[in-house]
């Protein structure tokens, strides 16, 4: 390679982030850290030849666009590291399309723009790199690993393969995409000690990344993750990255994990094959209330979005009893295709595989009637959806004609409700357990209906801030007698500056509760996490895996709308029914919005408009505390911050600024009624929550509270989005 001219890369480098700062493009502390890494990080990858060796031609890619002048993507590859979350790292492989072509058709080493600010091969590697030091460290020798239909998935689980092997780990491997679920199971199944999928869950077709976890299959600690991160990942370089190829592992140290036969055209090296599939099938049997009969004539469309799920979720139903499954093909929506041609990828309208999404359920829908007919569609009873690594399902069901006007013919039901039907229902029929030995779990901007059940049933229950890894860890707390009493939003005081890292509040929980009736997020997650598990590296007795499972939750729901429908109804009559016309709860209306409406706000600039979004909510709350403050022609009574403080690293306090990380709340009226405004801690992004509650509904007046609610909700999303200066960056339908 001829002598590169850094002096030219940093005149370019300069002459971006100087004009973007001038523009008010970028703020100043985004344009410190970029001038204080980008060249520092382009130097480093164009003469690291550790790099060189691992991916050849890591230089062409950065070179070429050197050449091109592609000066904000070159700042955005390498102003910083990817940022370590809660459950792994997730990022950009390529921020446009040609790019990622380039990489599905090339395969890892494609010559396109690399750095440590994108999920390429050197990163993932040198991360690896960090875990399997810090698992050693720690005196872990096994992990599981595992990849759904990400682009070159496959290939980026060999290569960490080979590194964990290199490190003298027992490496059980699956031998295709697999869901997450399957990953979180296999774990304590094997007695691994480490997990890792290669996902990024339900984001668009540029992401990668990986999902990690530990012993017992939930996300590491934060103090396990932190000691993780800062005394390993950061420390590690490339003279770290060793690989062993497959075939030259010890035959014990390389296991397959899927089904109960090998599948063609996957090598396994002569290795064994342990029937997870099986196992995980089996496990699952045990949480069902009704017996398996022959006479299942539920009508089931499934639509795998691409994903790991096209597999796992039919075969799940069908070997509980449900026959009459059709899954969606039109466009290739069951085969593994991390492109996802059915949803957008034109630049700056780029849709997730979410089936939390209200535009995936069309797709669904739209998909089905294409293949199969419309006749066939109005038979149908419930479309099943799972995203690209299936921890999240989305419901879709026919809507009864007196609210059509309101829904459609067909609705996507918001996992909010969902979830407290799936309480409901496990309330009247679960007999295994005492109800004073009973509690909940979930997620503050999960709706507050699954209080009011719980409260009702005589269950306890605990309010936990966003992620799984607060559920699971709460969990945990309560079954060693642990939970921290006297919280109240957050605080033990209202003075106090920051709050509880995990939970928000507690009911009828005191030190804790033994048995987990269930763990809901609003994101459409959802586990059962049971009793106190034997050891620490074991399920929750007569419970199931510590992070959220779409399969699981997609067989529970099926089942019981087997159970509605014979008694004649449906799951959305059910939910009217049975939680909306109850005294004791009241009808619920909670929408949620993200800002953008799809992914993030891009790079560099993406900075700024967070920031400034946030600025702007900052000021709000406090014209909220001082009183006289309306959103949506609805009065704010209260208001709440909620920090944690976790991101201050990320997003260092000021005098004039400070990072709300799980979000300002705005009352109306009630604690019912209220608004969130939640940003994200390591993307580009926000979230909008609203709840509007009421307890005068009727039989005779659902439908018009139901849109009287509806349309408050909307008027106060749409309000808070044009006094934050948030407009949609497209529709929602």
């Amino acid at each position: 390679m001829s002598k590169i001219d850094f002096s030219k890369i940093e005149k370019g480098v300069n002459g971006y982030l100087d004009a973007a700062l001038n523009e008010g493009k970028i703020d100043r502390q985004s344009y410190n850290m970029a001038k204080e890494n980008t060249m520092k990080f382009i130097k480093l990858w164009l003469t690291d030849k550790n790099y060189a060796k691992f991916s050849p031609n890591v230089s062409k890619g950065i070179m070429s666009a050197v050449r091109a002048k592609r000066w904000e993507d070159i700042v955005n590859t390498f102003r910083k590291k990817m940022s370590f979350g809660t459950g792994g790292i997730r990022g950009f492989m390529a921020g446009d399309k040609a790019s990622i072509m380039k990489l599905k058709k090339q395969g890892l080493d494609a010559p396109i723009l690399k750095g440590p600010n994108t999920i390429n091969n050197i990163v993932l590697l040198q991360t690896s790199a960090g875990v399997a030091k810090f698992g050693k460290e720690k005196g872990f020798n096994k992990i599981v690993l595992g990849y759904d239909s990400r682009i070159r998935g496959g290939d980026f689980a060999e290569k960490i393969a080979e590194l964990f092997l290199a490190y003298g780990f027992t490496v059980y491997l699956f031998d295709e995409a697999c869901p997450f679920p399957e990953v979180t199971f296999a774990i304590p199944h094997v007695k691994a000690h480490m997990g890792i999928l290669l996902s990024a869950s339900h984001n668009d077709y540029r992401y990668n990344g990986y999902k990690l976890c530990g012993g017992n299959g939930s996300q590491f600690d934060p103090d396990e993750r932190s000691d993780m991160y800062n005394n390993y990942i950061q420390k590690v370089t490339s003279k770290d990255i060793k690989l062993k190829p497959l075939a030259k592992a010890a035959k014990s140290k390389l296991v397959f994990l899927g089904g109960e036969k090998k599948l063609k055209g996957v090598n396994y090296h002569g290795r064994k094959l342990i029937n997870i599939h099986g196992a995980h099938r089996e496990h699952i049997k045990q949480f069902l209330l009704q017996p398996i009969t022959a006479e299942r004539d539920l009508k089931i469309a499934f639509c795998a979005y691409h994903g790991a799920g096209r597999k796992a979720v039919p075969r799940l139903l069908n070997d509980i009893g449900f026959k009459d499954i059709d899954s969606i093909h039109h466009n290739g929506l069951n085969d593994l295709d991390g492109s996802f041609p059915s949803f957008n990828s034109n630049p700056g309208e780029e849709q997730q595989p979410d089936p939390g999404d209200r535009r995936a359920a069309k797709i669904a829908v739209d998909g089905y009637i294409a293949e199969y007919g419309k006749r066939k569609w109005n038979g149908i009873d419930i479309l099943i959806g799972t995203d690209p690594d299936a921890d999240r399902c989305g419901v879709t069901v026919k809507v009864p004609k007196e609210q059509r006007d309101i829904y459609g013919d067909y609705t996507l039901l918001p996992a909010d409700e969902v979830w407290t039907l799936l309480l409901w229902y496990r309330l009247q029929f679960d007999q295994s357990f005492k109800r004073e030995d009973a509690f909940i779990v979930y997620s503050h901007t999960t709706t507050d209906s699954l209080m009011m059940l719980a409260k009702k049933y005589g269950v306890g229950i605990i309010k936990t801030w966003v992620g799984f890894a607060a559920l699971s860890s709460s969990v945990r707390d309560s079954w060693d007698n642990k939970l921290v009493e006297g919280l109240s939003e957050g605080r033990f005081k209202p003075t106090d500056e920051l709050c509880h890292m995990v939970v928000d509040e507690t009911i009828g929980m005191g030190k804790g509760r033994p048995y987990n009736l269930g763990a809901f997020e609003q994101s459409n997650g959802f586990s059962l996490l049971g009793y106190p598990p034997k050891d620490k590296f074991s399920l929750g007795e007569h419970g199931h895996v510590r992070d959220k499972d779409g399969t699981f939750a997609a067989i529970l729901v099926a089942e019981i709308a087997q159970w509605a429908k014979d008694q004649g109804t449906s799951i959305f009559e059910l939910i009217d029914k049975k939680i909306f016309l109850d005294p004791e709860i009241g009808l619920f209306y909670n929408h949620y919005e993200p800002d953008p409406i799809d992914g993030e706000y891009p790079g560099i600039e993406g900075d700024r408009m967070k920031k400034a979004i946030l600025r702007r909510a900052l000021g709000y709350f406090q014209i909220a505390k001082a009183g006289g403050l309306k959103i949506g022609g609805q009065e704010v009574t209260d208001v709440v911050m909620y920090r944690t403080g976790k991101y201050d690293h990320v997003y260092p306090p000021t005098p004039d600024w400070i990072f709300p990380d799980e979000g300002i709340r705005f009352y109306f009226g009630d604690k019912l009624n209220n608004l969130t405004v939640r940003p994200s801690g390591t993307g580009n992004s926000l979230r909008f929550h609203v709840q509007m509650h009421t307890f005068n509904v009727t039989e005779k007046n659902i439908v018009k509270q139901k849109k009287a609610l509806r349309k408050k909700a909307l008027r106060i999303v749409n309000d808070v989005r044009k006094i934050l200066g948030a407009p949609r960056s497209s529709e929602m339908i």
